[in-house]
């Protein structure tokens, strides 16, 4: 009876440990198999990639004239085969003030202080030799700062989550992965559009270095002639004034004989009111 009860589980057992055996030898293949995809996958895209080196330079000076210094450098960086990208010139009035020229005119004495901000791109390469000359343009260096920045690692891992996520998108298209909604597609297709123009503007700061300028030059006194906005200030000469003033006068007096010839009326009328007065006044006293 025994016997007969410990064959089936023999057999039982012994299938379990093939399947079990075939199971593990699979597991094991499928690692392996993934495993070499991805050293492969790696090598293929770590290996073309120059290295990254962005450079970059602020300097901060003071000139003669900021003006023919702007100048001299937009000459300078399209020299070089560079871009300006950026040049605003700013003038402040420090202090201002008018003096009486002329009645109708002033002279206008005004304190400036002139200000330039350039930003210009040159290729690396050419970097040093443009800082350098741009430095002997000014007469006192306030701040000069040059930099390299290493972007190489972040390119890659940039490239390499652009290559998962376009994986993503092949195998939701095949249907091997479990469907997304819109909005995580959408959302997947905005971030590689966000990494691939990452990767693009440092390829472009790799090829062209910025350099930030910042330029100014001692205050200027600045002198000119301006017409008078007090329109008190603008009167005829005196004895022309005299003259129409008197004038004036001579007219309003006329202008006055003129109103009172319009109340002649007035003159009969009140003379017959006082005859009429005195004649009462008369008869009233010889009554008495």
């Amino acid at each position: 009876m025994k016997t007969k009860i410990l064959i089936p589980l023999a057999g039982m057992a012994l299938f379990c440990a093939c399947k079990g055996s075939g199971s593990s030898s699979e597991s094991a293949d499928t690692v392996g198999i993934v495993r070499k995809e991805k050293v492969v996958t790696h090598s293929a895209d770590t290996a073309p990639v120059d290295r990254k080196l962005v450079k970059t330079a602020d300097m901060r000076f003071k000139v003669k004239d900021v003006r023919k210094t702007g100048d001299q450098i937009a000459e300078l960086t399209a020299s070089c085969n560079g871009t300006v990208i950026d040049h605003f010139t700013n003038s402040t009035t420090i202090d201002s003030t008018n003096i009486l020229k002329t009645d109708d005119s002033l002279l206008r004495i005004t304190v400036l202080n002139t200000t330039a901000d350039m930003t210009v791109k040159i290729p690396p390469a050419k970097v040093e030799a443009f800082v350098n000359q741009v430095a002997d343009m000014g007469i006192q260096i306030n701040q000069l700062k040059m930099s390299v920045d290493d972007k190489t690692f972040d390119y890659i891992s940039t490239r390499l989550k652009l290559k998962n996520q376009a994986e993503l998108l092949e195998r939701e298209k095949d249907g091997t992965t479990h469907a997304k909604s819109a909005d995580e597609l959408l959302a997947i297709k905005d971030n590689m559009v966000d990494q691939a123009v990452k990767n693009l503007k440092t390829d472009d700061s790799t090829k062209n270095s910025v350099i930030k300028l910042s330029f100014y030059e001692s205050n200027v006194i600045h002198r000119e002639t301006i017409a008078n906005p007090d329109l008190a200030a603008y009167n005829l000469p005196f004895f022309t004034r005299l003259w129409t003033s008197v004038k004036t006068g001579w007219d309003v007096f006329m202008e006055i004989i003129i109103d009172l010839a319009y109340l002649w009326v007035l003159l009969p009328v009140g003379y017959a009111v006082w005859m009429g007065l005195r004649y009462y006044n008369k008869k009233k006293t010889v009554v008495h």
